[in-house]
This record gives C-alpha cells, structure tokens and sequence, in this order.
C-alpha cells in the first residue's frame, strides 16, 4: 500500500488485514499505520525518496497519489518488474468536461494528461498517474478504479462531518431540495473491499497476477442509492435529532450565493452540468465485477461514531479547502 495511513489507503490497507493477508505500507511517517503491517518509510517527492522499496515483491500495488504524475511514474518503474498487479485509485474527473448523464468508461478523458509531468490540475494529475500505470504495467496487469465521491470513517475532507456537525449542533438547517434530488457516493470500505476482490480475482479463485480485473472502472453507487433526503435525515437521527431540516428549493439557494458542493458539501442543483458528472454515472460495469454498496445509514452512524472516538474534530487534508457554509449566510437564507 503506497500510502495507506489515511482515509483511502487506511481502508484497503485495514481491509486486507481482515483478509488475513501481509500488508506492507509505504508513508513518509506522518502518521501511524493499522496495527499489524510492516511499515516502509519514504517521500515519493524526494531524491532517492524511493529507497525502501528498491527491493522486495509483491502481488498487488494500491496507489492513491493525486499531485504529480511523475511520482506515479517513478514508483511503476521501480515496481514493474517485482509487482503483480498495480491499482491506481483515480477519479471521475478524468472524463472531459461536460459529460451527459449516464456516461461510462469508454467516454472521453482530459486531453494533454502526461505521465512525466509536475502537479498541474487535478484532473490531468490523475489521468496522467493512470498513464504512468498503464506505461509500466500495460493493460493486462493495471486496474484503474475512478472513484466517485467518497464517503465514511476516515475521512479527511470534511464533507460529511461536516454535515454531521451541524446537525448536531441543532436548530434550523438549511437542507438542499429537492429532499428526492439522488445522489452517488462509495464508501470507503466498499471501495476498499471492491479493490480487493478484483484484484484478487475472487470469482475465479485465482491470484491477483492470474485472475484479476484489469482497466478502467467507475467506482461509486448507483445512481439514487442516497438522495439528499435520506443523507440528511440520517444525520439528523444519529445525532440526536435536535434540529429541524428546512428543505429549501435550488433557486433560493444559488440566488444567495451560495457555492454547491463547497458550501454546502455534497449538494450539487439538479439538472446542472455538475450534477450530471457528480451524481449520474453508469457503474453497471462495477456492479457486474462484485460492487456491493452499504446503506446510507450505515455510512452516516459509523462515521459519526468514529468522529465521536476521535473528539469530534476530523482530520483535514491539508491540499483541499475547508468545507463550510457561513452560519450567517444560512440564517439569512431561512429568513432570520
């Protein structure tokens, strides 16, 4: 696991655990790894960053990396020949912007994505890691999982604890309509668990060199396993139910200013080029390769106990933004 000390990489590096199999977890030391792997110290950005996996082998990579693409390159090239099977954890911003609703694997990526290229933006960062992928282990051996939005225990950008927190914190909540509006998401340990079994090729009880899947896979619910309603009704049960869920219509929303899915976390207008690409993706290719999705209560109590354990302050990637709608903007919105 390159990686695997936070959030994704903690996911698939505690579910392969579970497998009962030997995990070892490649990070630079800035936090602790699960109990039970054998730890590797190292900065992928760095001269000679790479010197603790100059030797040994392994089944199966699982990268996450998502700056520069060179850094992906240099590990593939350095692993090729003593991995089986590498995994790239990408993303759905791959595709070209705009997609229709429904788009699939085969629909077109970001143009002038490079696998030898600095960190950019992030779409190409992460076509141009899976290039890198594709480059040193060909298609037969890279599996090339584009997640969607992700969600659950661990999780260190903020978007569903921070929905938590203001439901616990109670009163009027400005809750984004339309309450049937669907939503994707994955949570992590289905992500996880789905990286694991394709590329162990469980369903045909080979290895991960022989049996397992490769090239690209949307990774993320179907569409409407969640909508706005049932998220946030979730969040307002396991938090006590102390606050009063005023679904508010789009309009009223962006009429005040308000920026969808960094403002207001997950929500994204209905109808809009943005939710097409979020929230109306064909996975019919995932779910035919074993994709199970938890239910959204599921999601919502366990990663509202895991913020509990932790004191209730999640951990924030230092890379991404902070999440949050001003409270003054969202009581002026309900009316006072």
């Amino acid at each position: 696991m390159l990686g695997g000390t936070e959030f994704v990489g903690r996911a698939v590096s505690e579910a392969a655990l579970r497998r009962g199999w030997d995990v070892t977890v490649f990070h630079r030391g800035l936090h602790d790894p699960p109990a039970g792997v054998r730890s590797l110290h190292g900065d992928r950005t760095a001269p000679d960053g790479l010197a603790a996996l100059a030797d040994g082998a392994w089944d199966l990579v699982v990268d996450t990396w998502s700056k520069e693409p060179r850094a992906v390159r240099d590990t593939a090239r350095l692993l090729q020949d003593r991995v089986g099977r590498y995994v790239y954890v990408s993303s759905c911003s791959v595709y070209a912007w705009p997609q229709p609703a429904g788009y699939d694997e085969e629909s077109p990526v970001v143009a002038d994505a490079s696998p030898d290229a600095g960190q950019t933006d992030y779409a190409r960062d992460k076509r141009g890691g899976e290039l890198a992928v594709l480059d040193a282990f060909g298609q037969e051996r890279a599996l090339l999982v584009r997640a969607g939005l992700i969600l659950g225990p661990y999780e260190n950008v903020g978007r569903l604890p921070w929905w938590l927190a203001r439901t616990a914190r109670g009163g009027p909540v400005l809750a984004p309509g339309p309450r049937e509006l669907p939503l994707q998401y994955i949570d992590v340990r289905d992500l996880a668990e789905w990286i694991l079994g394709a590329a162990e090729g469980a369903a045909t009880g080979n290895g991960p060199v022989k049996g397992g899947a490769s090239g690209a896979y949307n990774l993320i619910s179907p569409s409407g396993h969640a909508t706005m309603g049932t998220l946030l009704d979730t969040c307002a049960r396991v938090t006590g139910d102390r606050t009063e869920l005023r679904w508010t219509e789009p309009e009223a929303i962006l009429a005040a200013g308000v920026e969808p899915w960094t403002e207001l976390p997950v929500w994204v207008p209905p109808g809009s080029e943005l939710h097409d690409m979020l929230h109306r993706v064909d996975v019919s290719k995932a779910v035919r390769g074993g994709l199970r999705c938890r239910p959204v209560a599921e999601t919502v109590a366990d990663t509202w106990s895991w913020l509990q354990d932790i004191g209730g302050s999640p951990p924030q990637r230092p890379d991404r933004p902070a999440v949050r709608l001003d409270p003054a903007v969202e009581k002026e919105i309900l009316g006072g």
